[in-house]
């Protein structure tokens, strides 16, 4: 890895972070509606702001995305194949937070709902893998 020629600092992966609500038997997903994985089910989150704490980070995306207020239960996992994402290597942390009411898409989310979790076969990128995760608490 090669230092940046600008600043000579070492180059950066991108922070990314994903919050895992759930409900009973059923877990909160966005359709995403931008590229990458437009149309797909995912997490609501998004990019870590520079200066932010990402626990602020996936509260403030879950509220962006899903117009819920939430707060942060636990870790979950942390993900960072440099493959993982399209747009370059983002890692990402999912967190399993706590919220509730009916949500409402905003932000990059195309729509906002409660899944039955045994429903949810597909996801966007390695999502399904957060979600296996979660299940095996």
């Amino acid at each position: 890895m090669a230092a940046c020629d600008e600043c000579g600092q070492w180059a950066q992966p991108s922070l990314a972070v994903d919050a895992v609500v759930v409900r009973g038997e059923e877990v909160l997903l966005i359709r995403r509606g931008k590229q990458p994985w437009e149309g797909m089910l995912a997490f609501p989150g998004g990019f870590v702001d520079k200066g932010e704490d990402p626990e602020v980070a996936v509260v403030r995306e879950l509220k962006e995305e899903c117009g819920l207020d939430g707060e942060v239960v636990r870790l979950l996992c942390v993900k960072g194949d440099p493959k993982r994402d399209p747009r370059g290597h983002v890692i990402s942390i999912a967190y399993v937070v706590s919220a509730d009411g009916e949500p409402t898409a905003g932000d990059d989310a195309a729509c906002a709902e409660w899944y039955d979790i045994s429903q949810v076969k597909q996801m966007a990128g390695d999502h399904l893998s957060i979600l296996e995760e979660f299940k095996n608490l």
